[in-house]
């Protein structure tokens, strides 16, 4: 089969008057930007839009004008829940903050606090990235939460007031980040 022509735009724009278009094959014709990979995203995200405004029954975070955010329950609004809250309920961890070390034992109260500090400061402005639940055991601190950002920012916390080890681990094929910080006295 033969090639299929089209007319490149660039050369039109740049073209004398006199000049005639230049035909091209589509399949050679170079395309501006970048390929970029489809992002991953979270499974218990909704697929569609919520009908507006709606309210997780659960936490009382109402979703309006394309976003969820703190604000009274509007009237009619519609009774949904939210992924955060489908996450809690699971108790299925978008990222997982592990602690340990000598220095994690010896400064759990603290590191718990600021973790809590961290979520308290997320969860103003972004409702659905919250810790699920805080889990003391002999290796450690395991703090889970509902997204993939508020580990980041809590393992960034607690390196930059004790110092330690921290690593990030993002999961290449899906939803999940996992954040390790150690410290021995």
């Amino acid at each position: 089969m033969g090639a299929k022509l089209s007319y490149n735009w660039m050369t039109e724009a740049g073209m004398k008057r006199d000049e005639k278009l230049v035909p091209m094959p589509a399949e050679g014709r170079r395309r501006s930007g970048r390929v970029q990979e489809d992002r991953i995203i979270d499974p218990y995200k909704h697929i569609q839009k919520l009908p507006e405004p709606s309210f997780c029954r659960q936490c009382g975070a109402v979703y309006h004008a394309g976003r969820w955010q703190w604000s009274p329950q509007p009237s009619g609004a519609h009774d949904v829940l939210c992924q955060a809250c489908h996450r809690i309920n699971d108790k299925y961890p978008a990222g997982v903050v592990t602690l340990t070390g000598s220095s994690a034992a010896a400064n759990s109260v603290e590191l718990t606090r600021i973790a809590r500090h961290q979520e308290a400061s997320e969860k103003q402005d972004h409702p659905l990235n919250r810790i699920i639940n805080i889990e003391e055991n002999a290796d450690g601190i395991v703090i889970n939460t509902t997204d993939i950002h508020l580990p980041v920012r809590i393992g960034k916390a607690i390196h930059r007031a004790f110092r330690g080890k921290l690593d990030e681990h993002f999961d290449e094929a899906g939803y999940f980040v996992r954040v390790n910080w150690h410290r021995d006295d």
